[in-house]
């Protein structure tokens, strides 16, 4: 059983026993508020760490007030993005063209949800959504102060963990919004002065703030990411992918994912290295293997026996739901060791076909269906190449496969495999240099999901860690620099999703207020200020949230009424 096994039970009877205590009264007895499992913390502390912030008014005016263009242009663009989108789709369906279902449409990956959402890892993710909800909400709760809005309570959000915190403004003041009175007020037997309601600027720079303070934040994390990811070095490329049991290399204690970077000193840069150097192995002959286990640098000392080299090609780590190899009935563990007459040997072979190949291009592929001797070939007949998802091979056919090279000594009883440690560096490193163009941001959007071709850059973890390593002053820091760099990853790129799922013109959300207030300022130009006004923006403000839920459904649930549930 693994943790997620263990974690849903738990969860369940979390919101069991949150169920019982808010039916009998308990968590409104303590000023607690449950929205199905999540529960509103309260607490009228840190009134004067607020007033304390919200001292240089002007300051936070001007980053309110720039907030505001900031949303509107992304609001605008968040609204052609789904208008194209629904298109797109709606096209397809007239072409038949409707891409099949894949993990990218299930609905738990539509939700930036740690833990629930399959790309997102558990702790980093939860770490960037409670700094994404706090500076969001404490950026609200500052402009509350300067504009002179009441903040009724502070607190966090829990759902069996802490997932963020929220300031709570009073609505009435702020939107207009009668409210029932809590306990945490304490206004019983007092009376009160009529509340002075926000002015429509007021309102608006309170409202954006949050987005304003979401991009900011995201600003900062990716500017420190790639500053950092500067001081990050590759350790080699060739990784030990078999260690055959019983071989030499099994009882001198060489483990899989160690990093193999040369061979009684000769230096080890790339599978062709690997394959020169395990020639020159002769039975019986004393070998010395440097290795990098967690960024430790180790020697293991064999004796070779038995026969050599077997086989060289690329083996298919991985493939590509809804891709052309998925659909010829390729299969991870396969390699690949020719594509119509090119014969695959190494990696450069591969990667050299696949850059000279369109969308809709056939090819043939040849693969052996195990990693054994005597495995036999396998030959996939025409296999339509597709769009490639990367924006930097969007010209280059698409076949759907994570590949590294396969070779194999058996001799010493080790297989590795390559991957481009360098080149995938290299292209993280150029990301903010393509920022000036539409490419850099398509890339920066997609890279947690997309990565660079399908597979997804989750950060600097797991095996991927083991290729690299910190180097100069921060090399002092070890596999922390790497927990850095995870955590600036998560951090930019949850502020900049939730900044602009916030701008969307839909109530609820801050986008959705700040759109209806911008539209009561135009209309009351043309009609005059009035109740007019307000039903005529409430109405549109309405039309376009209703748009926002039905394409967000619509884009879930498209390709399953294609090609069936």
């Amino acid at each position: 059983m693994n943790y997620t096994d263990l974690l849903l039970p738990l969860f369940l009877f979390y919101w069991l026993i949150v169920m019982i205590l808010n039916r009998r009264g308990t968590l409104a007895k303590h000023n607690i508020t449950a929205w199905g499992p999540i529960l509103m913390i309260r607490t009228t502390k840190g009134q004067e760490f607020l007033d304390r912030l919200a001292v240089h008014k002007r300051f936070w005016r001007t980053f309110a007030n720039i907030g505001l263009p900031a949303m509107l242009i992304g609001m605008l663009m968040m609204f052609l993005l789904i208008v194209f989108i629904d298109y797109s789709l709606i096209n397809s369906f007239q072409t038949q063209t409707v891409p099949q279902p894949t993990k990218f449409n299930e609905p738990r990956n539509i939700f930036l949800i740690p833990g629930l959402n399959e790309f997102i890892p558990l702790i980093w993710g939860a770490i960037a959504l409670i700094v994404t909800l706090m500076v969001h909400e404490f950026s609200h709760a500052i402009l509350c102060k300067v504009e002179g809005i009441k903040v009724k309570s502070m607190g966090i959000l829990l759902a069996l963990v802490p997932v963020g915190g929220f300031a709570e403004p009073d609505e009435e003041q702020l939107l207009g919004k009668k409210e029932e009175r809590t306990d945490i007020e304490e206004t019983e037997g007092t009376e009160e002065p009529p509340k002075r309601l926000a002015t429509r600027a007021e309102r608006v720079r309170v409202l954006t703030a949050g987005v304003m303070a979401n991009f900011v934040t995201a600003v900062i994390a990716f500017v420190l990411f790639f500053l950092l990811l500067g001081s990050i070095s590759t350790v080699g490329e060739v990784m030990i992918t078999t260690v055959v049991p019983g071989s030499p290399a099994d009882l001198a204690g060489v483990n899989q994912s160690m990093i193999l970077t040369g061979i009684n000193d000769n230096k080890i840069n790339n599978a062709s290295d690997f394959l020169f150097l395990a020639n020159t192995i002769t039975y019986g002959s004393n070998i010395k293997l440097n290795l990098v286990e967690n960024g430790v640098q180790k020697e293991i000392h064999l004796a070779a026996t038995g026969k050599n080299v077997t086989h060289a090609g690329v083996n298919v780590s991985q493939v590509t739901e809804g891709s052309a190899a998925e659909a010829a009935g390729i299969k991870a563990g396969m390699i690949i060791v020719r594509i119509d007459d090119t014969q695959i040997k190494e990696l450069k072979d591969f990667i050299t076909f696949m850059n000279s190949t369109k969308e809709g291009q056939k090819i043939d592929v040849y693969l052996l269906s195990s990693s054994s001797l005597n495995a036999s070939t396998q030959v996939f007949k025409a296999i339509e190449l597709r769009k490639n998802p990367s924006p930097m091979n969007a010209n280059k056919g698409f076949l759907g496969v994570s590949y590294s090279p396969e070779a194999v000594i058996y001799s010493l009883g080790i297989g590795i495999g390559e991957f481009p440690a360098k080149t995938y560096l290299h292209m993280l490193k150029s990301i903010p240099s393509l920022m000036t163009g539409i490419t850099g941001w398509v890339i920066i959007f997609g890279l947690p999901i997309y990565g660079f071709g399908g597979e997804g850059f989750p950060g600097f973890s797991g095996i991927l860690m083991n290729f690299y390593e910190p180097t100069g002053w921060v090399a002092v820091f070890g596999v922390v620099v790497f927990w850095v760099l995870n955590a600036l990853l998560w951090i930019g790129w949850m502020n900049l999703y939730a900044g602009l799922f916030n701008c969307l013109p839909a109530v609820p959300l801050d986008g959705g207020h700040v759109f209806r207030d911008v539209m009561a300022s135009f209309l009351t130009k043309v009609f005059g200020d009035g109740e007019k006004v307000e039903r005529i923006s409430n109405a549109i403000v309405l039309v376009f949230a209703l748009l926002i839920l039905l394409s967000f459904v619509f884009v879930m649930i498209a390709p399953f009424a294609a090609h069936g549930f």
